[in-house]
């Protein structure tokens, strides 16, 4: 299908058992973990859910909800299969993160602004859902997210597109612009995972890193940059 049709997941457990159409194993209806699904309005992620939702125990969803802001990136109005290749062609040439598609289409940085706000509620939305369970009592407020989430058994599943995953991404982990050229969506129905770290954040997956062509986290500009100026004169992405 169209990049608007393609759909993956993101989840930050640790289920390395997890399957390519999104579900979580043939022993996912007998896990006890607990998860919470956000999804893109479009219809093949409604279709993904409804495929992934059969293979869950309904006892161990603790939330469902749709959100635009992780929908694919918009390609205008009134497309021609003729005008969008043609476009497609030209962002190639002047970069995915800041072509803007004409007739009320977007650029890359406009999905990058709105998976942001996506974050955010991503944030709360987990801070609510520990706040509300039975360990939170004994937590302590300093406790990071991820170890939090890791103890109390809770899965995220966001069920989104190709682009707006790499985007995401590189809102999460501070991926320079240069470095989001430089990779590549995922196979389309992929699961990606976002694991636990020691230092109570997350990790991409390494097999998922590799794939998608984003580099080690100290191999990132963000950290080369405060040795090595040089990275300012890069004439293209």
């Amino acid at each position: 299908g169209s990049d608007s049709e393609k759909h993956d997941v993101v989840r930050d457990d640790d289920d390395d058992d997890a399957g390519q159409d999104g579900s979580s194993g043939p022993d996912s209806k007998t896990r006890k973990g607990k998860i919470f699904f956000y999804f893109s309005p479009y219809l093949r992620t409604r279709q993904t859910l409804r495929e992934i939702l059969r293979e869950i125990d309904p006892e161990c969803i603790v939330g469902i909800r749709e959100d635009p802001r992780i929908a694919e990136q918009q390609f205008g109005n009134f497309q021609s299969h003729h005008s969008i290749q043609d476009n497609k062609a030209t962002r190639s040439d002047f970069g995915r993160f800041f072509y803007r598609f004409p007739d009320g289409g977007e650029s890359g940085f406009d999905v990058y602004n709105r998976v942001s706000g996506f974050i955010g509620t991503l944030r709360r939305d987990s801070d609510d859902l520990l706040d509300s369970g039975p360990s939170s009592s004994s937590s302590s407020p300093s406790s990071s997210a991820s170890s939090t989430l890791e103890d109390d058994g809770m899965t995220i599943c966001i069920i989104t597109h190709g682009l707006s995953l790499r985007l995401f991404l590189m809102r999460w982990f501070q991926y320079s612009v240069h470095e989001f050229e430089r990779s590549y969506n995922p196979k389309n129905g992929r699961v990606v995972v976002l694991k636990p770290s020691q230092d109570g954040g997350f990790k991409l997956s390494e097999v998922d890193r590799i794939a998608m062509g984003f580099p080690l986290y100290k191999k990132q500009e963000r950290f080369r940059l405060m040795d090595d100026y040089s990275l300012l004169d890069k004439t293209r992405w």
